[in-house]
């Protein structure tokens, strides 16, 4: 065992403990990039309600399953139209069944304000407020037609939304001293559609005037920083280093649709700031909003456009400084490109919404070792079907054993000490590549499982595997792929922990000189519920190729510890 190891984690958790009953239970909040909940370092193992899941009778049944997932937090819609019904009366009684039944299943709660915009348009707003549409206007096309989408420019609709948020923040503040809501979403994928803006007489004129000074000095101040969401923004337009021009909104950003989604991100932006900041008055929950991402090709107003898009970031930092982050829902195969895109000028990784397949249970442990994510939640989950269910059960059976090895202070030295496994798309040949320390490391990937060798069969050295049909050691069925990737964890100078499955991992010596890697010890292994690792069994011989690689195999997640050494 490494001497940076040698310490028990569970001395490690017993001190932090130890901590934490001294001191006053604290309101979770943001800290060097984590989330700190009791004053511990916490992932959200998250899973998403279907939009309609939400009442509490209704997903009682549901909970015996989520546990078996292994989840420690649901994300749960709150409905603007069921907790105020009528104008000014206030009705929690959704909000009091979720908490009672998060923490009788010992589970956390994020909940989805679903107020002015869900998924772009306005289906959860209270009756009063659809049926007033002069006092409530909806949005207009350029033809003049009204669509289901309240105006951000009426103030009358954001005041009416910021009062129901902000009694929804002060029943949380006076009802759940316990913090079981750790996180508050702020409406659901905002945007506009299906064109890129507004066209109210008062959208129209604020397009035709000044882009307001407040925004163009936030902008001057990220482009002096050499902000890439900023420099993507202007695309060289009406700048020149930092300084950047007054004008309309044509101006500064050119003609085109492109202008007219920034013009209306701004504007969301700031309808969400008196929504957010009404409720931080009454409970400080760090608070976020997600984005529906963009389809390859679609041009704004083809997506709900203005959203919390990475090429929006700065619009909207300026717009909602309220909001601690700002979150991707990604239902797309390009998984690592939407990570790497959110994860970023500190913005920290929090995925509210995921596809809910086997690949998710991958994803999971990716952006935990990557990005140093906050959470993971795939969507639908009540509804997870086999294998998908186990899958994630076992890869958030992993990162509740790992997480308290996740420590900021890994970090500060500038040095990497994790990353995360995962091929970058289906077409990756190529073995993924990642230094740490002196110590390079080659990652290859296998969906199915090869024979096993009793049967005739082979292991590989950088070969995908999928190859080989028919029943394999992890007993997959034929033509059947399961994910493959994981996280590495740097413990030590020669040691590493690897976490996931369908991996075979060979290393190089980043050090001049001829020198080979050799595998000291490989070892399969747990952590129990004190922190402390716990045998399994060495692997040698075969399940390491007499040397030559690691291999955590297709089909089961495991972790393993690794030594390595330098030998000529």
């Amino acid at each position: 065992m490494s001497a940076y190891f040698s310490i028990s984690l569970g001395l490690l958790c017993s001190a932090m403990t130890v901590f934490a009953a001294s001191a006053e239970p604290s309101v979770p909040h943001l800290r060097e990039g984590q989330l700190i909940v009791d004053g511990r370092p916490f992932f959200v193992r998250g899973g998403e309600l279907s939009n309609s899941h939400g009442e509490p009778d209704y997903l009682r049944p549901s909970w015996a399953k989520l546990r078996a997932l292994n989840l420690n937090t649901v994300l749960a819609p709150v409905y603007w139209n069921l907790i105020e019904a009528e104008e000014g009366q206030f009705d929690f009684a959704t909000v009091e069944g979720l908490l009672a039944d998060a923490r009788a299943n010992d589970m956390r709660l994020v909940l989805l304000w679903f107020g002015s915009w869900k998924n772009s348009m306005s289906a959860y707003v209270p009756a009063w407020v659809k049926r007033d549409t002069m006092r409530f206007p909806r949005v207009l096309d350029s033809a003049g037609r009204a669509h289901e989408i309240l105006s951000p420019f009426v103030a009358a609709n954001a005041e009416a939304d910021s009062r129901a948020f902000a009694a929804l923040m002060r029943y949380l503040r006076e009802n759940d001293g316990e913090h079981t809501v750790i996180l508050v979403q702020v409406e659901n994928e905002i945007g506009m559609i299906p064109e890129p803006r507004d066209h109210r007489p008062e959208a129209d004129q604020a397009f035709s005037g000044p882009v307001p000074a407040a925004l163009l000095k936030s902008l001057r101040e990220r482009a002096a920083s050499d902000s890439l969401a900023t420099n993507q923004l202007l695309r060289g337009r009406a700048r020149v280093g930092a300084h950047i021009e007054e004008g309309t909104w044509a101006e500064v950003f050119g003609e085109g649709v492109e202008a007219e989604e920034i013009f209306m991100a701004w504007q969301f932006a700031c309808y969400t700031e008196q929504v957010a900041s009404a409720g931080l008055a009454e409970l400080a929950l760090p608070l976020y909003t997600n984005a529906a991402l963009i389809r390859p090709g679609y041009q704004p107003g083809q997506y709900p456009s203005g959203g919390p898009l990475p090429h929006l970031f700065d619009v909207w930092r300026a717009g909602a400084p309220s909001l601690s982050f700002l979150a991707p829902d990604i239902y797309f195969q390009n998984f690592t490109y939407w990570a790497r895109h959110y994860a970023r000028d500190a913005n920290p990784l929090f995925i509210p919404e995921a596809l809910r397949s086997n690949e998710a249970a991958i994803h999971a442990l990716y952006v935990l070792g990557e990005h140093r994510a906050i959470g993971f939640s795939p969507f639908a989950i009540e509804s997870t079907p086999e294998p998908t269910a186990s899958y994630l059960a076992a890869s958030y059976d992993l990162i509740r054993q790992l997480t308290p090895l996740f420590r900021p202070s890994h970090e500060k030295s500038g040095a990497r000490q994790s990353a995360g496994l995962l091929k970058e798309s289906a077409e990756t040949k190529q073995p993924q590549q990642v230094r740490l320390g002196n110590w390079t490391i080659y990652a290859h990937f296998e969906h199915t499982a090869p024979y096993s060798l009793g049967e005739g069969g082979a292991v590989i050295v950088g070969q995908d595997n999928s190859v080989f049909d028919g029943v394999g050691v992890a007993g997959a069925m034929p033509g059947q792929l399961s994910p493959a990737g994981g996280l590495v964890l740097m413990l030590g100078e020669d040691e590493f922990l690897f976490a996931g499955m369908g991996l075979t991992l060979t290393f190089a010596s980043a050090e001049t000189g001829a020198w080979q890697a050799g595998l000291l010890n490989v070892e399969e292994g747990r952590f129990d519920e004190h922190g402390d690792w716990q045998h399994v069994r060495w692997l040698n011989g075969d399940q390491t190729h007499q040397g030559r690689h690691v291999r955590l195999e297709p089909g089961r997640f495991c972790i393993q510890r690794v030594r390595l050494y330098r030998y000529r």
